[in-house]
Protein backbone atom coordinates (compact mmCIF):
# COMPACT_ATOMS: atom_id res chain seq x y z
CA UNK A 1 0.00 0.00 0.00
CA UNK A 2 1.07 3.57 -0.68
CA UNK A 3 -0.38 6.01 1.82
CA UNK A 4 0.03 9.79 1.84
CA UNK A 5 -1.19 11.63 4.93
CA UNK A 6 -1.55 15.41 5.13
CA UNK A 7 1.24 16.06 2.62
CA UNK A 8 2.13 19.74 2.48
CA UNK A 9 4.97 21.22 0.45
CA UNK A 10 5.50 24.99 0.32
CA UNK A 11 8.06 26.26 -2.18
CA UNK A 12 8.09 29.75 -0.70
CA UNK A 13 6.26 31.37 -3.60
CA UNK A 14 3.28 29.08 -3.22
CA UNK A 15 2.31 25.63 -2.03
CA UNK A 16 2.88 22.72 -4.37
CA UNK A 17 0.68 20.58 -2.16
CA UNK A 18 -1.70 21.38 0.69
CA UNK A 19 -2.89 18.65 3.06
CA UNK A 20 -2.92 16.01 0.36
CA UNK A 21 -4.23 12.58 1.36
CA UNK A 22 -4.39 9.48 -0.82
CA UNK A 23 -4.24 5.71 -0.51
CA UNK A 24 -3.27 3.23 -3.22
CA UNK A 25 -4.62 -0.07 -1.92
CA UNK A 26 -3.30 -3.57 -2.63
CA UNK A 27 -4.92 -5.17 -5.66
CA UNK A 28 -6.04 -1.87 -7.17
CA UNK A 29 -4.90 0.53 -9.88
CA UNK A 30 -5.21 4.02 -8.43
CA UNK A 31 -4.85 6.93 -10.84
CA UNK A 32 -3.68 10.43 -9.96
CA UNK A 33 -5.07 13.09 -12.28
CA UNK A 34 -4.55 16.82 -12.62
CA UNK A 35 -3.61 19.53 -15.10
CA UNK A 36 -0.11 20.99 -15.25
CA UNK A 37 0.64 22.69 -11.95
CA UNK A 38 -2.04 20.76 -10.06
CA UNK A 39 0.46 19.23 -7.65
CA UNK A 40 0.96 15.75 -9.12
CA UNK A 41 4.72 16.14 -9.59
CA UNK A 42 5.13 17.46 -6.05
CA UNK A 43 3.20 14.48 -4.71
CA UNK A 44 5.22 11.99 -6.77
CA UNK A 45 8.58 13.55 -5.87
CA UNK A 46 7.60 13.47 -2.20
CA UNK A 47 6.65 9.79 -2.38
CA UNK A 48 9.95 8.77 -3.96
CA UNK A 49 11.93 10.91 -1.53
CA UNK A 50 13.18 13.76 -3.70
CA UNK A 51 11.51 16.51 -1.65
CA UNK A 52 11.32 17.48 1.99
CA UNK A 53 7.72 17.92 3.10
CA UNK A 54 5.38 18.10 6.02
CA UNK A 55 3.14 15.11 6.64
CA UNK A 56 3.64 11.36 6.41
CA UNK A 57 4.18 8.93 3.55
CA UNK A 58 4.24 5.18 4.07
CA UNK A 59 4.94 2.36 1.63
CA UNK A 60 3.77 -1.06 2.73
CA UNK A 61 3.58 0.21 6.30
CA UNK A 62 7.10 1.68 6.36
CA UNK A 63 8.27 5.29 6.22
CA UNK A 64 8.95 6.06 2.56
CA UNK A 65 12.68 6.72 2.96
CA UNK A 66 13.34 3.55 4.95
CA UNK A 67 15.24 0.58 3.56
CA UNK A 68 12.19 -1.61 4.21
CA UNK A 69 10.03 0.64 2.04
CA UNK A 70 12.53 0.78 -0.79
CA UNK A 71 12.83 -3.01 -0.89
CA UNK A 72 9.13 -3.35 -1.66
CA UNK A 73 8.74 -0.32 -3.92
CA UNK A 74 9.08 0.02 -7.69
CA UNK A 75 9.13 3.33 -9.56
CA UNK A 76 8.73 3.92 -13.29
CA UNK A 77 9.49 7.59 -14.04
CA UNK A 78 8.18 9.56 -17.00
CA UNK A 79 11.75 10.03 -18.23
CA UNK A 80 13.85 6.88 -17.78
CA UNK A 81 16.94 7.25 -15.61
CA UNK A 82 19.55 4.95 -17.13
CA UNK A 83 23.33 4.64 -17.40
CA UNK A 84 24.10 5.53 -21.01
CA UNK A 85 27.18 3.30 -21.30
CA UNK A 86 25.67 0.22 -19.68
CA UNK A 87 23.97 -2.41 -21.80
CA UNK A 88 20.46 -3.70 -21.13
CA UNK A 89 21.96 -6.85 -19.58
CA UNK A 90 24.33 -4.83 -17.40
CA UNK A 91 21.40 -2.76 -16.11
CA UNK A 92 19.56 -5.98 -15.27
CA UNK A 93 22.58 -7.44 -13.46
CA UNK A 94 23.08 -4.23 -11.51
CA UNK A 95 19.48 -3.99 -10.29
CA UNK A 96 19.15 -7.73 -9.68
CA UNK A 97 22.21 -7.75 -7.43
CA UNK A 98 21.48 -4.41 -5.76
CA UNK A 99 18.03 -5.64 -4.69
CA UNK A 100 19.27 -9.19 -4.06
CA UNK A 101 16.49 -10.59 -6.25
CA UNK A 102 16.53 -14.40 -6.38
CA UNK A 103 16.66 -15.75 -9.92
CA UNK A 104 16.33 -12.21 -11.28
CA UNK A 105 17.37 -13.17 -14.79
CA UNK A 106 14.28 -15.32 -15.35
CA UNK A 107 12.03 -12.48 -14.25
CA UNK A 108 13.89 -9.98 -16.43
CA UNK A 109 13.73 -12.36 -19.40
CA UNK A 110 9.95 -12.47 -19.10
CA UNK A 111 9.63 -8.72 -19.50
CA UNK A 112 12.33 -8.50 -22.17
CA UNK A 113 10.30 -10.99 -24.19
CA UNK A 114 7.03 -9.09 -23.69
CA UNK A 115 8.67 -5.83 -24.72
CA UNK A 116 10.60 -7.41 -27.60
CA UNK A 117 13.99 -6.45 -26.20
CA UNK A 118 15.53 -9.92 -25.96
CA UNK A 119 17.72 -9.42 -29.03
CA UNK A 120 18.80 -5.98 -27.78
CA UNK A 121 20.24 -7.11 -24.44
CA UNK A 122 23.81 -6.26 -25.49
CA UNK A 123 22.88 -2.76 -26.70
CA UNK A 124 23.96 0.14 -24.49
CA UNK A 125 21.31 2.54 -23.25
CA UNK A 126 22.40 5.51 -25.34
CA UNK A 127 21.73 3.48 -28.51
CA UNK A 128 18.12 2.74 -27.56
CA UNK A 129 15.10 4.59 -28.88
CA UNK A 130 12.87 6.54 -26.50
CA UNK A 131 10.36 3.71 -26.44
CA UNK A 132 13.04 1.08 -25.79
CA UNK A 133 14.47 3.14 -22.93
CA UNK A 134 11.02 3.32 -21.39
CA UNK A 135 10.55 -0.43 -21.74
CA UNK A 136 13.94 -1.08 -20.12
CA UNK A 137 12.97 1.26 -17.27
CA UNK A 138 9.77 -0.73 -16.75
CA UNK A 139 11.65 -4.02 -16.84
CA UNK A 140 14.03 -2.84 -14.12
CA UNK A 141 11.18 -1.69 -11.88
CA UNK A 142 9.10 -4.84 -12.35
CA UNK A 143 11.81 -7.48 -12.06
CA UNK A 144 12.26 -6.79 -8.33
CA UNK A 145 8.73 -8.07 -7.58
CA UNK A 146 7.46 -4.81 -6.04
CA UNK A 147 4.56 -4.90 -3.62
CA UNK A 148 3.86 -1.23 -4.37
CA UNK A 149 4.43 0.43 -7.74
CA UNK A 150 4.41 4.11 -8.70
CA UNK A 151 4.08 4.73 -12.42
CA UNK A 152 4.45 8.24 -13.89
CA UNK A 153 3.14 8.62 -17.45
CA UNK A 154 4.14 5.07 -18.44
CA UNK A 155 2.86 5.27 -22.02
CA UNK A 156 5.13 8.10 -23.16
CA UNK A 157 7.03 7.09 -26.29
CA UNK A 158 5.44 3.65 -26.59
CA UNK A 159 3.88 2.16 -29.71
CA UNK A 160 0.26 0.90 -29.55
CA UNK A 161 1.29 -2.74 -29.02
CA UNK A 162 3.59 -1.81 -26.14
CA UNK A 163 0.88 0.37 -24.59
CA UNK A 164 -1.47 -2.62 -24.52
CA UNK A 165 1.31 -4.85 -23.19
CA UNK A 166 1.91 -2.36 -20.38
CA UNK A 167 -1.77 -2.21 -19.46
CA UNK A 168 -1.94 -6.01 -19.45
CA UNK A 169 1.08 -6.17 -17.14
CA UNK A 170 -0.42 -3.63 -14.74
CA UNK A 171 -3.71 -5.53 -14.59
CA UNK A 172 -1.83 -8.80 -13.96
CA UNK A 173 0.13 -7.17 -11.12
CA UNK A 174 -3.09 -5.77 -9.68
CA UNK A 175 -4.58 -9.23 -9.70
CA UNK A 176 -1.52 -10.46 -7.79
CA UNK A 177 -2.23 -7.92 -5.05
CA UNK A 178 0.27 -5.18 -5.97
CA UNK A 179 -0.64 -1.60 -5.04
CA UNK A 180 -0.35 0.52 -8.19
CA UNK A 181 -0.42 4.32 -8.25
CA UNK A 182 -0.37 5.78 -11.75
CA UNK A 183 -0.10 9.42 -12.76
CA UNK A 184 -1.29 10.11 -16.28
CA UNK A 185 -2.70 12.75 -18.61
CA UNK A 186 -4.13 10.15 -20.98
CA UNK A 187 -7.34 9.24 -19.19
CA UNK A 188 -8.76 7.29 -22.14
CA UNK A 189 -5.96 4.73 -21.86
CA UNK A 190 -6.78 3.81 -18.26
CA UNK A 191 -10.57 3.96 -18.58
CA UNK A 192 -10.91 0.18 -18.61
CA UNK A 193 -8.41 -0.65 -15.86
CA UNK A 194 -8.63 1.91 -13.05
CA UNK A 195 -10.20 1.12 -9.68
CA UNK A 196 -9.79 4.34 -7.72
CA UNK A 197 -8.99 7.89 -8.79
CA UNK A 198 -7.76 11.07 -7.12
CA UNK A 199 -8.10 14.42 -8.86
CA UNK A 200 -5.84 17.35 -7.91
CA UNK A 201 -6.22 21.05 -8.62
CA UNK A 202 -4.02 23.94 -7.49
CA UNK A 203 -2.13 21.80 -5.00
CA UNK A 204 -5.19 20.31 -3.35
CA UNK A 205 -7.00 17.00 -3.63
CA UNK A 206 -10.46 17.95 -4.85
CA UNK A 207 -12.00 14.53 -5.44
CA UNK A 208 -11.56 10.88 -4.65
CA UNK A 209 -13.81 8.49 -6.54
CA UNK A 210 -14.20 4.72 -6.56
CA UNK A 211 -14.97 3.12 -9.91
CA UNK A 212 -18.01 1.35 -8.44
CA UNK A 213 -19.50 4.68 -7.39
CA UNK A 214 -19.05 6.42 -10.76
CA UNK A 215 -22.20 5.30 -12.58
CA UNK A 216 -23.51 8.37 -14.38
CA UNK A 217 -20.41 9.68 -16.18
CA UNK A 218 -16.95 8.64 -17.29
CA UNK A 219 -13.80 9.41 -15.32
CA UNK A 220 -12.71 11.72 -18.14
CA UNK A 221 -15.96 13.70 -17.97
CA UNK A 222 -15.69 13.96 -14.18
CA UNK A 223 -12.12 15.20 -14.45
CA UNK A 224 -12.97 17.96 -16.91
CA UNK A 225 -16.00 18.97 -14.89
CA UNK A 226 -13.89 19.43 -11.75
CA UNK A 227 -10.90 20.91 -13.56
CA UNK A 228 -13.04 23.64 -15.15
CA UNK A 229 -15.02 24.38 -12.00
CA UNK A 230 -14.62 27.98 -10.88
CA UNK A 231 -13.20 29.17 -14.18
CA UNK A 232 -14.89 32.20 -15.75
CA UNK A 233 -17.02 31.48 -18.80
CA UNK A 234 -15.27 32.40 -22.01
CA UNK A 235 -16.93 35.03 -24.19
CA UNK A 236 -16.71 34.83 -27.95
CA UNK A 237 -17.55 37.59 -30.43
Amino acid sequence: MIEVKNLTKDYGNGAGARNVNLVAKPGEITVLLGSNGAGKSTTIKSIIGLLKFKGEIEICGHQNLSVEAKKSFGYIPETPVLYDLLSIQEHIDFIGNAYNVPNYQAEADKYLSIFRLTEKRKSVAKELSKGMRQKLSMTLALMIHPKALLVDEPMMGLDPKSIQDTLDILVALKNEGVSILMSTHIIDMVEEVWDSAYIMKQGEMVKHVDRRDLTTQSLKDLFFELDRAGEPNEQFD
